[in-house]
């Protein structure tokens, strides 16, 4: 018998051989009854893959949108922020490995049904749910339906994913999604392999799905870490791939690498490398690019690409200064920049705050 977390799925098949394919992401996994896929919560089961953490958070958090990171979609706005437990990719560096790469379930101690979610993040004053801590593909049905639940309250969804998911399932996974950042581990295939144990290609086939097929939101992130990504040639070509499959509006954030997980052996990234990154981005015409994780002098600003006129300052995620009209145009010339923004920015600030969901059960 099943429990209550345990939900069938559809992107899978029957081997020849008696096991079963989970087709859901590249990894394709090929499972016998009772085992488990590599994220860990796609397992086999009466001979076809189910979900067993729908409806299981490893916890809830509000935080500053600008966090996941997200500076072009309401801006200064609270996301409600949550994961599970497992991952499809394997990163040696992972910085929630305490979540991603657990595999104990009381990780998963809340349990959250949808309509829960949606209507916690509603009395919160979010304006969004965020997927994040781990990859919302791995739980692609839980995330979907928590999507629809928000969407009836008001209230967006936004994925932090890495991008390694399938063709089919992604057209349907995005379709519920307002907004998203897709971690861009590096740009070679080596790294990829070598050190998150998957593959470049689908996750740049992700991007430019998500650009140029749907209406979700979409910025970039890569996680600069010393001596394996961070080269210039590589920002070089990373940047230069942006503008030309993507466009020039869509933002990239760098962020700085510190020690974790089976990664100890290398050290943090310093503020130097971000800085470079940005110039480089900057100068392969890219308008919108972010640094963090550390601070740099001109890390969260937003330049208007018309005039020159700075458009929003942040200091860490708070906003300290917004040259916006109420339609979302720079105050100076007129030009809308790339991105969902509001009349006014949120209020939210740097807050973190930590939620029970239990206490918005029975309201």
């Amino acid at each position: 018998m099943r429990s209550e977390s345990t939900v069938a799925t559809k992107y899978w098949h029957r081997l020849a051989d008696g096991r079963v394919q989970c087709d859901l992401c590249p990894r394709a996994c090929r499972l016998r009854d009772g085992q488990r896929g590599f994220c860990f919560v796609r397992a086999a089961e009466d001979g076809e893959i189910v979900l067993t953490s729908y409806g299981r958070s490893s916890g809830f958090c509000v935080d500053p949108i600008e966090k996941k990171p997200l500076n072009h979609f309401l801006p200064g706005s609270a996301v409600l922020s949550f994961g599970t437990a497992g991952c499809n990719l394997g990163c040696q560096f992972c910085q929630n490995w305490d979540i991603s790469k657990s595999r104990e379930w009381d990780t998963l101690a809340d349990q959250a049904a949808p309509e829960l979610i949606a209507r916690a993040a509603r009395e919160l004053g979010c304006r969004s749910v965020a997927f994040t801590y781990n990859d919302p593909v791995i739980f692609h049905e839980y995330a979907i339906d928590v999507a629809d639940a928000c969407h009836e309250a008001g209230v967006q969804a936004v994925a932090v994913s890495a991008g390694y998911v399938c063709p089919e399932p992604r057209a349907e996974f995005y379709a519920h999604m307002d907004a998203a950042n897709i971690d861009l581990k590096a740009f070679t295939d080596e790294f990829y392999s070598g050190v998150s144990f998957a593959a470049l290609q689908p996750v740049l086939e992700t991007l430019e799905y998500i650009h140029h097929e749907t209406g979700t939101w979409l910025e970039i992130t890569t996680l600069l870490i010393p001596g394996l990504n961070d080269s210039g040639r590589e920002l070089d070509a990373l940047s230069s791939w942006v503008r030309e499959r993507l466009g020039p509006e869509v933002p990239l954030h760098f962020t700085a690498f510190h020690p974790d997980w089976k990664m100890q052996d290398r050290p943090a990234t310093p503020a130097s490398t971000l800085i470079e990154a940005q110039r480089i981005g900057r100068e392969n015409g890219l308008h919108y690019v972010y640094t963090g994780n550390v601070p740099t002098p001109h890390g969260g600003e937003t330049w208007c690409p018309d005039c020159g006129r700075l458009l929003i300052d942040r200091r860490g995620y708070t906003i300290t200064a917004w040259e916006l009209s109420p339609e979302g145009r720079c105050a100076a010339c007129g030009a809308a920049p790339a991105g969902v923004f509001e009349a006014q920015p949120g209020t939210w600030g740097s807050r973190r705050l930590p939620v029970r969901l239990a206490d918005f059960a029975g309201r």
